[in-house]
């Protein structure tokens, strides 16, 4: 795309997406992709689809452009509920609103959508397989950049299993829609509404991987005992009385998520040189030592991370 000088450049994410706000055109966000085109403008816009239908709000599509790489998007400001809640006092209250909305998402059931090219989209389902491949982003990226050559293989045997077990060890079937990415740096503060953004990779899978993602966001430091407070009114809300699988998926799965970011961001840093997330580690690195210590399921986990890990290097991040 031959960007013009009505075209100003937005912060980015994770994603080969590039943002850019049209000045003279109200309400207009360009959304480019030249890379994996399909997830990220066609697949974008059949979930969001999918999210308005059900009264969940959603960034509307104005026009597509598909052949030429990018889509117009109606434009949501720059207030992401990150922002309102960095240096505000009362930020359980928002957390419950975001929770009616996680209620919503788990409740739709559309597993097909006509995308804009007039064909049809299914929603994928998230597999062990596909956790699997996640987690192993952390052997194929991060261990190679921190662990000897020597040690490499041994290290790598022993995770795959260590992973695969836990994988086999979660107890609730994969039926619900799960946004994939659900946390408060993905949502944003539009005419006192929250919108949903980044929801291309949504699948249908384990009731707990949203929470997890939003209870132990990287992005977000909260409290344990704030981290408490959400997991009961989660509860409370959705009326559910046995918790017992849902604390052992949930603990999976924040463990298996950030060991995953792990492997993103340092992926990101070498492949696509986008170092800024490279701060986020250590954190990520805390949430699964929140989850592993004391607790038995992840022993093996611990005694692995803890020999091939030291805390100075979880600590450590380049510039």
């Amino acid at each position: 795309m031959n960007l013009n000088k009505n075209l100003i450049s937005l912060s980015g994410d994770a994603s080969f997406r590039r943002f850019y706000r049209n000045k003279n055109k109200k309400n207009s966000i360009i959304v480019f992709a030249n890379k994996e085109k399909k997830n990220n403008l066609l697949v974008y816009d059949a979930v969001n689809k999918i999210l308005k239908k059900n009264n969940i709000k959603a960034p509307k599509l104005i026009k597509e452009h598909y052949k030429e790489n990018f889509i117009e998007i109606e434009d949501l400001g720059n207030k992401t509920i990150y922002d309102v809640l960095k240096n505000n006092k009362n930020k359980i209250s928002y957390y419950y609103k975001i929770l009616i909305i996680l209620k919503k998402l788990q409740k739709i059931k559309d597993k097909k959508v006509k995308t804009f090219n007039k064909k049809n989209y299914f929603v994928p389902k998230y597999t062990k397989k596909k956790l699997f491949e996640e987690a192993k982003l952390f052997l194929d990226w991060y261990i190679p950049k921190k662990v000897s050559k020597k040690k490499q293989i041994l290290l790598k045997k022993k995770l795959k299993n260590i992973i695969l077990n836990l994988i086999n060890n979660l107890q609730i079937k994969n039926k619900i829609f799960v946004h994939r990415d659900f946390h408060i740096s993905n949502m944003m503060l539009y005419k006192k509404n929250i919108y949903l953004l980044d929801s291309q990779d949504a699948v249908y899978g384990n009731i707990a991987y949203d929470l997890a993602s939003l209870i132990d966001d990287v992005r977000f430091k909260t409290t344990l005992e704030e981290k408490k407070k959400i997991f009961k009114k989660y509860i409370s809300i959705n009326k559910l009385f046995e918790t017992t699988k849902l604390q052992n998926d949930f603990e999976i799965l924040s463990v298996l998520r950030n060991i995953k970011i792990i492997g993103i961001f340092t992926r990101l840093s070498i492949r696509d040189k986008k170092k800024k997330y490279l701060k986020l580690i250590p954190r990520a690195w805390n949430l699964i030592e929140l989850r592993i210590d004391k607790n038995n399921k992840f022993k093996e986990l611990k005694y692995i991370l803890d020999k091939f890990f030291p805390k100075k290097l979880r600590n450590k991040y380049e510039n």
